[in-house]
Formats: C-alpha cells, sequence, structure tokens
C-alpha cells in the first residue's frame, strides 16, 4: 500500500499504529514516499517495520529545482545529488527499490515535445544514479506519467527504450495503471511490450480511488501481468483530500471514497481476488 493517500512523511512515529493496521489487514509491504532525505530517519522507521513484518518500497519526485533533464549543468547536478541522497534513505530503510518519475521533473514543461538533448541528459544522469543504487542494492523503477503530469515520458515503449539505452540492470520499468488508462490504446499490448524491463507496478484506478470501481481495465491488464510471468510488487496508490499539497498536485477536489482504511481493505481484496483466480486458472504463481 503507497502511503501518499495518508502522508508525505512515513517516517514519523505518529503513523506506525496506521502501519501495524496495514499489516493486520494482510499486506506485505508498503510503500514509502521520499521527500525529506534523511537517512537516519528511515533507519529508524526501517527497524519498526521489520518488527512489524512489512518490506517496502520507495518512491520520490524530482521538481524544477533539480530537474535531471534542465540545460543547466548545476541543475542537472543538484538532481543526481538529490536522489542519491533518496537512495542512501532506501538502503536506511531497507526499501528495495525506489520507483516514480526519476528520469525529469514533475510537473515542468518546455511547450514543446521532447528534444533529444533533454533525453541524452536522462541517460546520462540514470546511469551515474544507477551506478549509485547498485552499490546499495536498490532498483530503480522508471515510471511513465500521462501528458498533463510530465511530458518525457508518457508510455511504455518509451520508457522500455530509456531503460533499455541506459542499460543497466538495476533500472526497469515502473507501469502505472492510472497513467496507462489515459496514455495506452491497448494496455495488454503495452505491458507485452515491456514485459522484459518490467519491474514495478501501481494499481490504481481511473479517479485515482478504490480499485476496481472505476474504468481501468483490469482484466486485460492482470491477464497480460499474469501472461509476462510478473512477480513483482503489485501497489495500490490512491489519492484523498487530506493532504492538501497532493491533492493540489493530483487534482483531487472531491472525496471518491468513504474512508481511507476501507479504501485499501477493499482494494487488496479486489487484487488479491484478480490475481489469485488467474492463478488457479493458468497454474501461475498465486
Amino acid at each position: 500500500m503507497n502511503l501518499f493517500l495518508w502522508t508525505a512523511d512515513p517516517a514519523d512515529e505518529a503513523h506506525l499504529p496506521l502501519y501495524e493496521r496495514l499489516k493486520a489487514m494482510g499486506f506485505d509491504g508498503i510503500e514509502l514516499p521520499v521527500f525529506e532525505a534523511i537517512p537516519e530517519r528511515f533507519r529508524a522507521l526501517g527497524e519498526r517495520l521489520d518488527a512489524m513484518g512489512l518490506e517496502r518500497t520507495a518512491v520520490t519526485v524530482c521538481g524544477a529545482e533539480d530537474n535531471p533533464i534542465d540545460p543547466d549543468p548545476a541543475v542537472r547536478r543538484r538532481a543526481l545529488e538529490e536522489r542519491k541522497r533518496v537512495v542512501d534513505c532506501c538502503e536506511a530503510g531497507g526499501m528495495e527499490l525506489l520507483g516514480g518519475p526519476l528520469y525529469s521533473a514533475l510537473g515542468v514543461f518546455s511547450g514543446a515535445a521532447p528534444t533529444a538533448a533533454e533525453w541524452n541528459r536522462s541517460v546520462e544522469y540514470l546511469r551515474d544514479l544507477a551506478d549509485y543504487a547498485e552499490r546499495a542494492h536498490v532498483q530503480l523503477g522508471l515510471e511513465f506519467l500521462n501528458r498533463f503530469e510530465i511530458y518525457l515520458l508518457n508510455c511504455a515503449e518509451d520508457t522500455t527504450r530509456l531503460v533499455e539505452e541506459v542499460g543497466r540492470p538495476n533500472v526497469g520499468v515502473h507501469y502505472d495503471t492510472f497513467h496507462a488508462h489515459i496514455e495506452e490504446k491497448d494496455v495488454a499490448e503495452a505491458v507485452a511490450g515491456c514485459a522484459a524491463k518490467l519491474n514495478h507496478v501501481h494499481i490504481s484506478e481511473s479517479d485515482r480511488s478504490t480499485p476496481g470501481c472505476g474504468q481501468v481495465n483490469w482484466s486485460a491488464t492482470f491477464d497480460a501481468l499474469q501472461a509476462a510471468d510478473y512477480d513483482g510488487w503489485l501497489v495500490i496508490e490512491a489519492f484523498g483530500s487530506a493532504l492538501l499539497e497532493l491533492a493540489a498536485a493530483t487534482k483531487i477536489w472531491r472525496r471518491m471514497f468513504e474512508d481511507e482504511e476501507i479504501l485499501a481493505s477493499e482494494g487488496l481484496a479486489f487484487m488479491k481476488r484478480e490475481w489469485e483466480d488467474r492463478a488457479k486458472d493458468t497454474g501461475g504463481p498465486g
């Protein structure tokens, strides 16, 4: 379960009872937003989560001040140093994978399509970041976003091409069903096309609320993931209005669900049902 539904500061000890409840619901792990990159805080949190039996992944974003594809070399250097600190937090807190749009800044647009120079800047930066993350035993998942949030990567095909050009074994495609619902013409084809590089999946509904209650083509999505023998994380990512900054960034203006923990519980039951039904039919992993 991604924690954006509740917080952008998961290391705050006030959230520990929530994590206990998520574990009791049946979640195997939680996904931690890393914005304030202080490794010591995440080391302490990791120890508490180990005691609970919760594994974890991480997610972060880049901004205008640390944009990996900015023409200013100083901004690009800042981007690498900031992401290295996030990797340090992952290593300290036991987060095995760092996902998100790591390749360029969220919400920053040039007013034109991406250029070859921007693409090449991203490749160079990602190779350096991947080498640093490899030493920390951290995988990187590059998440393509829809055209209204980012412009360098909007589809699985381009993300796969970038991953291949970066050419590092710990870099893969982070597939998000919300963004794919907007951008992909055929989600089964999109999953199949990136399957060899796929290392992380966000289960996110078309309205960002409870998975299974919107318009995402779940049947085709789960069929394709099973056909691809995907065995990584399936992480619910939903957003509400409790966090004003996140609500503004994700354009959440009305409440789309009854309660955060009901969303988590119902979303988990939906994921397990969809996955296990197909595993029974195919004899694949449950």
